[in-house]
């Protein structure tokens, strides 16, 4: 009779620690959280894997539809949440902890790796990250410029600034909300470093700050965790060039740095 919150980690069904696979393979009901971050195998191999059934679990059934897809069932049965990386790497899941508190439902959260801690990889020290900022696709009539301010202020900070890139995985288009209408099996976006780095290109033209330059340092990462994983350091414009693959992607805008960082982000640079 508890919800159990499971951080996946980063890579494939092999990621999941000990403790939450035991937690897995003995609830009545595994669910797979899919629109905050997704995972680089799918859910069939999860089911081999984990020996049970997983049901996916969009923005609509765990933010509109939690009391009785989730919760109400956790009342009397154990229920899991399968997050990638880390549980509590999105509010989302904050909210859903405090609902379930309200309602009298046991929460247990098992911990994992998250993009928060993982980028520690690329040599950058986690303790001189400032706030984490999000850069969104741009629509007609949205075109954020928070991602541009988040990065100002982290650099008159002396910090590191982690952008975390959109991702769109069976979401209404703004017409589709606005119609009324919505078109199933939409194929998923990502955005991707190139497009993040256009985006900042394009700010930085309105708002003249000297912030995102052509010879601003910039890291570009794809796919962190996976065998494949991708991680290209250097001046904007080399990056900009660079391709860097399948999903998922996360961009970097280091501060100035010590001699240590300087020599870790020369193994990444692609000369």
């Amino acid at each position: 009779m508890t919800l159990f919150l499971i951080g996946l980690g980063l890579g494939d069904e092999q990621d999941i620690t000990l403790k939450g696979l035991a937690a897995v393979k003995k609830a009545n009901l595994v669910y797979l959280e899919h629109y905050t971050s997704v995972l680089g195998v799918d859910k069939e191999r999860l089911e081999r894997f984990y020996g049970r059934e997983v049901i996916v679990a969009d923005r609509d059934l765990v933010e509109k539809h939690a009391e009785e897809r989730l919760l109400a069932p956790a009342m009397t049965k154990d229920v899991c949440l399968l997050v990638v990386g880390d549980p509590f790497g999105a509010t989302t899941h904050t909210d859903l902890s405090l609902r379930a508190h309200a309602l009298g439902v046991p929460v247990k959260t098992i911990h994992n790796a998250s993009i928060m801690d993982a980028v520690g990889e690329i040599g950058l020290e986690l303790y001189k990250y400032g706030r984490t900022t999000s850069i969104p696709f741009w629509d007609e009539g949205f075109e954020p410029e928070t991602p541009y301010d988040v990065i100002k202020e982290n650099r008159e900070r002396g910090c590191h600034t982690l952008c975390l890139l959109d991702i769109k995985v069976a979401e209404p288009s703004k017409d589709e909300l606005l119609e009324g209408t919505r078109k199933e099996g939409a194929k998923p976006r990502f955005m991707t470093v190139n497009e993040a780095l256009r985006v900042l290109l394009k700010i930085e033209r309105r708002r003249k700050g000297r912030i995102i330059l052509p010879d601003t340092l910039v890291v570009g990462v794809a796919r962190l965790g996976h065998p494949d994983q991708e991680i290209v350091a250097g001046p904007l414009e080399t990056v900009l060039a660079h391709d860097f693959g399948a999903p998922l992607h996360s961009l970097i805008i280091p501060c100035s740095l010590q001699v240590v960082e300087g020599e870790a982000l020369e193994r990444w640079e692609r000369v």
